[in-house]
């Protein structure tokens, strides 16, 4: 696999369930661990062995699938818990910017509410708040609506679509094609724990070149 994600640019990995999206995601991160080859984010090789992976999360946010907040933890407390046991930041600076991304991104009213207290989409809402309070250069999205109730998946790539109007680079999987052909600068189609396939959205899905990939898509567009 050889992948370059250019600085704000938004590249969308799609395949199917298996394919490697989600291990490629982790392997970013240093959630999982690569036997072979090197990820780079900057100036900070990944996979080098004496790597300080605090570091390297400090400047990569990742959302999953579940959004793992903690439940007896607030909303605000779950936003600002890593900026102040990781940077440093005061409470009250932290609850300050906790408090103006979730003004952003409509969860003002919810601060003091505990997750249970939220719809999915709001859950992952904040989630998503949770990861920014980091003020990471790289966002990384693993089917973050897959867990959604399909009325509630709205409210969530509208995040998304903001992030990217806004210059954030991010690299997201998922399963959501016309979301992908909207906002991806770049697709990546995976097969295998390859990318078999990449391109323009308007290429990929428009003139796919591989037989798998044609395959692929024709077989989501019956779904």
């Amino acid at each position: 696999m050889d992948l370059d994600v250019d600085l704000h640019e938004v590249v969308v990995l799609i395949g199917a369930s298996g394919s490697g999206k989600s291990t490629l995601l982790r392997c970013i991160n240093g959630l999982e661990t690569v036997d072979a080859g090197e990820i780079r984010i900057g100036d900070i090789e990944v996979t080098a062995s004496d790597v300080d992976f605090d570091e390297v999360r400090q400047r990569i946010g990742i959302v999953f699938q579940q959004f793992n907040l903690f439940p007896h933890m607030t909303v605000l407390d779950n936003v600002t818990l890593a900026p102040r046991k990781v940077l440093g930041v005061s409470r009250s600076d932290s609850e300050l910017g906790a408090r103006e991304l979730l003004e952003r991104f409509g969860l003002a009213d919810k601060a003091t509410d505990y997750p249970d207290r939220l719809s999915g989409g709001q859950q992952q809402r904040v989630a998503i708040v949770r990861a920014l309070a980091m003020k990471p250069q790289v966002m990384l999205f693993d089917e973050v609506t897959s867990a959604l109730d399909p009325l509630l998946v709205g409210e969530v790539l509208d995040v998304i679509r903001e992030l990217k109007q806004e210059g954030m680079t991010i690299v997201m999987a998922t399963h959501e094609m016309s979301f992908a052909q909207e906002v991806a600068d770049r697709v990546c189609f995976l097969d295998a724990g390859r990318v078999l396939e990449q391109a323009p959205p308007a290429q990929l899905f428009g003139s796919p070149q591989h037989a798998t990939t044609r395959s692929f898509l024709a077989r989501v567009a019956r779904i």
